[in-house]
């Protein structure tokens, strides 16, 4: 197989995997409303260019961390054969502590963002 198809076929993987995350994780398809919702304030607000890049990687950011918390509960089940094991519950803990992190952090940009919009004397 040439250098050029196996380009395309991982990229058909990509698109299937990102299928998969919003069509198989409840917790993906509330974040993607979310961001769409971010995305929608950022044009109604008229948002600066470094507000859309911190939106754009702090969305990406959430997104990417679900996705790899996804694939590590995945991969832990199967592992595991779905029976309780320690190590695989602080495996899974961690996972979702990281997209906590960053969804908190994501919040947290949003509302530095946003609030002076909508709330004019909010940093007075």
């Amino acid at each position: 197989m040439g250098y050029s198809k196996k380009r395309i076929l991982s990229f058909r993987f990509a698109l299937r995997g990102i299928r998969t995350l919003f069509g198989e994780t409840p917790n993906a398809a509330i974040q993607l409303i979310a961001a769409i919702g971010a995305l929608l304030m950022g044009f109604l607000f008229n948002v600066t260019p470094v507000e859309w890049l911190i939106l754009i990687l702090v969305i990406g950011g959430v997104l990417s961390l679900e996705a790899m918390n996804s694939a590590l509960e995945n991969l832990s089940d199967y592992a595991c054969k779905k029976e309780f094991h320690p190590i695989i519950k602080k495996v899974k803990d961690l996972s979702s502590a990281a997209v906590l992190i960053m969804a908190v952090a994501a919040v947290a940009a949003g509302m530095l963002i946003f609030l002076p919009k909508i709330i004019p004397h909010f940093h007075d």
